[in-house]
């Protein structure tokens, strides 16, 4: 009987390494740390024709993480500040996207499986846009949103704890 436990705990301690392992791959795969020039420290770069977010660091650097950014009409450009952080945020879809589908709740309670801000959301511009998560990660990459840049939910959660209000955001093509 002790040889089966043991056995058992062998392939369990096995298991969770294995999937401890390809959970720290996927998330260190999405950010890297790469040069950037121009900008200051502190700074959120976001380049919609790369579809990638840059978090300046110091030294020449930023961690860059992979985004979905406006579809086509809606993609804009210029600069911003953070003005709000919210965690697991409740939704209300703006007038522009109940009109494009009416059947869309008034509001989506925050954490709740049909809300596309995710874990968490930056918001700017009076509300208007927001860098957020989503719960729709296979939209990433792609020109798929109103206007907002969605992250991958481990991104917007590292991205949140990085940033302040006030935070400068630079939006070019």
């Amino acid at each position: 009987m002790t040889l089966v436990l043991k056995r058992t705990a062998l392939f369990i301690v096995i298991v969770l390494g294995v999937a401890l392992l390809a959970a720290v791959a996927a998330n260190a795969a999405t950010r890297d740390i790469v040069p950037i020039t121009g900008f200051r420290p502190g700074t959120i770069v976001v380049k919609t024709s790369e579809r990638r977010l840059y978090y300046v660091l110091d030294g020449g650097r930023a961690l860059s993480f992979p985004v979905g950014v406006g579809r086509t009409g809606k993609i804009w450009t210029g600069e911003a500040r953070i003005e709000g952080k919210f965690v697991k945020p409740a939704w209300a879809p703006p007038r522009e996207i109940r009109h494009d589908h009416p059947n869309l709740p008034q509001v989506i309670a925050g954490g709740a499986a049909n809300n596309p801000m995710g874990e968490a959301a930056l918001t700017m511009r009076g509300g208007e846009y927001a860098i957020h998560g989503t719960n729709r990660p296979q939209s990433i990459g792609g020109f798929v949103s109103y206007g907002c840049i969605r992250m991958y939910n481990s991104d917007i959660r590292q991205l949140y704890s990085l940033v302040d209000i006030g935070t400068p955001v630079i939006v070019e093509r």
